[in-house]
C-alpha cells in the first residue's frame, strides 16, 4: 500500500495520542478520495498490532507483523460491503461485533475499520452503535467516510473526527513533479480538478484518464458553437459523475472569469474552453446552468434504473434553452 508525504505528520499525532493512553477508541476519518485515508489507516493498524513497536514505528518483524504483512491477522477487521452490493448489513456488523468481546487471538489489540462507513444500513448503524458505546477492552475502531453527514448523527457521536485535509498547493505540486512529467498547468488543474488530492491527481494525470477529459473539453468547445447534442456521447458514460463534474468545474470557471477571478481557474490549461463559456451564457444563464448539472449528477447517483443516455438528452436540450451571446449581469 503506497505510503504518502502529508500522512506523516497525522500518523504521528494519532500514534502519540495511543502512547500518552489519551487515544479515542474509535476515530471517524473524514477524507476525499485520493488523500490516503486507507493507507493511513493501515499504517495505524500495523503499530497497534505490533508487538515490539518501536517509538512511532512499527518492528516489521514480530509475529504480529508479520501477519499484518501478510494480511492475516485474525483480529485486524475490514467491514465493507459484499463485491456488487452498495451496503453492509446488520449481519455483517454483529458477526464482528461478536467476535470482539471474546479474547484476542494474539492477545494484543483488535482492530476493525470501514473503509466506507456511509454503506451502512439504519440497522447495521444501530448495531455497531451499541457496540461503540460499550467498547470491548484494546479495540479499536476505524471509520472513514467523505460525507459525515450521511451518517446517523447518534454514530458520529460517539466517534472523535479527525479531519484529513489536503496539503498546501504548492507542496502537492512539488510531489507531483516527482511522479509524472508533465507542464505545471497540467499538474495544477489536475490537483484543482480532484479537490486538492494529491494522489487522486495522479490517478486523473494517467494517459488515458487524461484523455478523456480532455475529449470532453474538445467536444464541449464544438458543441457550444454548432450542436449541443455533440457532447452527449461525451457524457453518456459509466464515469457519467466525473465527467459531470468537470462540465460543472468548467461553468464554474466561467464564473470566476466574469467576475475578474481568472488566477483561480480549476481548468487554467484549458482557458479557450473557459472563455467561451463566458461569452456563450451571461451570470444568470451559468447559475441555472450550474443547478441544472448539479440535480442531473446528483439524480444519476442516487436514483436506480433512471435512462441515462435519456436523462442527459433532456438536459443538454434544456441547456441549449440558457444558451445565447452573453450580455454580463
Amino acid at each position: 500500500m503506497n505510503w504518502y508525504p502529508w500522512l506523516n505528520q497525522p500518523y504521528r499525532r494519532i500514534i502519540t495520542r495511543h502512547q500518552s493512553g489519551q487515544a479515542h477508541h474509535a476515530l471517524l476519518i473524514q477524507a476525499i478520495e485520493g488523500m490516503g485515508d486507507d493507507a493511513l489507516v493501515w499504517g495505524v493498524s500495523r503499530w497497534l498490532m505490533c508487538q515490539q513497536p518501536e517509538g512511532l514505528k512499527s518492528c516489521g518483524h514480530c509475529h504480529g507483523c508479520q501477519l499484518m504483512q501478510a494480511q492475516t491477522h485474525p483480529d485486524w477487521y475490514r467491514l465493507e460491503a459484499e463485491k456488487g452490493k452498495s451496503s453492509l448489513g446488520i449481519d455483517a456488523v454483529r458477526d464482528v461485533t461478536e467476535k470482539l468481546y471474546h479474547f484476542a487471538q494474539q492477545g494484543g489489540a483488535k482492530v476493525v475499520w470501514l473503509p466506507d462507513a456511509a454503506q451502512l444500513t439504519e440497522a447495521a448503524a444501530n448495531a455497531l452503535l451499541k457496540t461503540l458505546e460499550e467498547p470491548p477492552a484494546n479495540t479499536w475502531f476505524f471509520l472513514s467516510t467523505r460525507e459525515p453527514s450521511r451518517l446517523l448523527a447518534t454514530l458520529r457521536s460517539r466517534c472523535m473526527t479527525w479531519h484529513l485535509s489536503p496539503p498546501d498547493e504548492i507542496h502537492s505540486l512539488q510531489w507531483l513533479q516527482k511522479q509524472i512529467s508533465q507542464p505545471e498547468e497540467t499538474l495544477r488543474a489536475a490537483l484543482r480538478l480532484s479537490n486538492g488530492a494529491p494522489a487522486a491527481a495522479l490517478t486523473l494525470l494517467q494517459p488515458e484518464r487524461w484523455q478523456t477529459r480532455e475529449t470532453l473539453c474538445n467536444a464541449l468547445a464544438g458543441a457550444l458553437q454548432q450542436d449541443i447534442l455533440q457532447l452527449l456521447p461525451c457524457l453518456n458514460s459509466d464515469d457519467v459523475a466525473d465527467r459531470l463534474a468537470w462540465l460543472l468545474s468548467l461553468l464554474v470557471d466561467a464564473m470566476k472569469v466574469q467576475q475578474g477571478a481568472s488566477r483561480w481557474l480549476s481548468n487554467g490549461d484549458r482557458p479557450d474552453v473557459v472563455t467561451l463559456l463566458a461569452q456563450q451564457l451571461n451570470s444568470n444563464a451559468l447559475n441555472a446552468s450550474v443547478q441544472l448539472w448539479m440535480q442531473c449528477r446528483e439524480q444519476l447517483q442516487q436514483v436506480a434504473a433512471l435512462n441515462r443516455e435519456l436523462m442527459l438528452t433532456d438536459r443538454l436540450l434544456s441547456w441549449s434553452r440558457l444558451l445565447s451571446p452573453a450580455t454580463f449581469g
